[in-house]
């Protein structure tokens, strides 16, 4: 089953969505998201923590 992660869950406002084959896919392209909008130029462990118990089954 994919897997979907929702910024607007962490960033209210924020209307990117991640889809992805599985967990490790998702995070990625959330990572990538985080640095490219929102200016983070590392992922800090509990804002990953955080992305991680977001995703949902889609």
């Amino acid at each position: 089953m994919s897997k979907i992660l929702k910024c607007a869950d962490l960033m209210p406002g924020c209307n990117f969505v991640a889809e992805g084959k599985d967990v490790a896919e998702v995070m990625a392209k959330g990572a990538e998201h985080a640095k490219r909008d929102h200016g983070m130029a590392t992922i800090p462990p509990e804002v990953a923590a955080k992305a991680q118990a977001a995703i949902k089954d889609k």
